[in-house]
């Protein structure tokens, strides 16, 4: 059986751990790809909120197997953290299992992080400052410690020494932070090791043998298309591959194997940090988009700055991923609006308009939108059981994303519960 991917086909926080959860209650296996714990899925069921950083979505489904896979990075005190919060509200964590080849987040990491945006000043690209851009370059740089050196001490002791001895020097010179002691964070990472150990496995073998049985695999990738740092707005992107076409590479499997790619968008726009944003709304809508639509970052708490849906991008996003499907989230938000704008093209510095996204990022940063309006229902859907049931204008404007976008959607969301997700037609296969 092959692969489902779920990507975000915006700038992330679309809404992804809530469709990942919807289906996983079908899944055997739900897959983590990239990105560390600089993303998160706030899940909503019954009475309960559940906010994940690291741990896949699948995780409340007992039996389900939740695979992080190579392409991660891992703060291991935060997963510890993570799993100690899931374990005290009584979920069951020993289906978790972590690539032996993802790379660890190491104090250093974070210091230098959090320092480097400061220095940056205007120029701040919105970094989570968790540590995750520079652990992808020493990576990169073929410097990192990865979580199966936790199996090791003599490993582990000597890549720490080997690191320190140069991010010390770093630290001290460049971001004037007392050195990091050698040994206590080699003790503390042995301890951390004591407790990721059972979990670590090799992954990318148990995602194949997996889809050899016959079993469906859920792939989710954090934050979205337009933050990927190959094909996003870069720099303002983040330090992975979030496209689909990540999940062949993070998890260790080959493109043969992806049957199905979702992608999760919102009913409007959002986002986090600096950086080019051509739809975003005026200060008083986007004020009553982000009040309504509750738009704070599920790690960073940050406000998010609130715009309405892009068709531009939301094309590109679907040409980037291949997207078989799109699932419309947060469509109730909105139902406070009259008339609701959508960006259809933009209008380039030159005068010149294009329905396409620019490939030179100056002609993305001088785009002004160019809008078309539709009507709004101005009626609460929170509590509509059937897709048939929604107001004509919110079915008229669903008919105009996947008439404009070229890909159906299959799934819209009502509200944050699991019972608030509409199915529209059948969901393209697993299999």
């Amino acid at each position: 059986m092959p692969l489902k991917v779920v990507v975000g086909a915006q700038w992330g926080d679309e809404g992804k751990g809530k469709i990942v959860d919807l289906l996983a209650e079908r899944a055997d296996v739900v897959a983590r790809y990239q990105g560390g714990n600089n993303a998160g899925h706030t899940l909503v069921i019954g009475s309960e909120t559940y906010k994940l950083r690291l741990v896949p979505s699948g995780i409340l489904y007992p039996g389900t197997e939740c695979v992080l896979g190579n392409g991660c990075v891992i703060d291991p005190e935060v997963l510890i953290e993570e799993l100690d919060g899931l374990l005290a509200r009584g979920v069951d964590v020993s289906g978790l299992r972590i690539s032996g080849n993802a790379h660890l987040i190491m104090p250093w990491h974070r210091i230098i992080d959090a320092d480097s945006e400061l220095q940056l000043g205007r120029l701040q690209i919105g970094t989570t400052r968790r540590g995750i851009g520079p652990a992808y370059a020493d990576k990169a740089l073929r410097v990192g410690i990865r979580v199966q050196d936790l199996l090791d001490e003599k490993i582990l002791r000597m890549k720490i020494q080997t690191a320190l001895s140069v991010k010390n020097l770093e630290l001290r010179k460049l971001h004037h932070h007392r050195p990091l002691d050698k040994e206590e964070v080699t003790v503390a990472m042995l301890g951390y090791a004591a407790r990721i150990r059972p979990f670590i496995a090799d992954t990318s073998l148990l995602v194949h043998r997996a889809l050899s049985d016959g079993r469906f695999v859920l792939c989710e990738g954090a934050q979205g298309t337009l933050l990927d740092i190959d094909n996003g707005t870069y720099p303002f992107v983040t330090s992975s591959n979030p496209v689909a076409g990540g999940a062949c590479a993070g998890l260790g499997v080959g493109p043969t194997r992806i049957a199905a790619v979702l992608g999760v968008t919102k009913a409007y726009v959002t986002r986090v940090g600096a950086g080019p944003f051509p739809s975003e709304a005026d200060a008083d809508r986007g004020a009553r988009l982000r009040e309504r639509g509750g738009e704070y970052g599920t790690v960073t708490g940050r406000d998010r700055r609130c715009g309405w849906l892009d068709i531009v991008g939301l094309r590109y996003a679907a040409r980037l991923n291949g997207l078989t499907e799109l699932a419309v989230t947060k469509l109730d938000v909105l139902s406070m609006f009259d008339r609701i704008p959508i960006c259809t093209g933009y209008r380039l510095e030159d005068g010149r308009e294009t329905v396409e996204f620019p490939s030179h990022q100056t002609d993305f940063h001088h785009a002004q939108p160019v809008y078309e309006e539709l009507p709004g229902w101005s009626t609460d859907i929170s509590e509509v059981t059937a897709f048939g049931e929604l107001p004509e204008a919110a079915r008229a404007y669903l008919d105009v994303v996947e008439e404009r976008v070229g890909v159906p959607v299959t799934m819209v969301g009502i509200g944050q519960r699991r019972d608030q997700t509409l199915t529209r037609r059948e969901l393209a296969p697993a299999a």
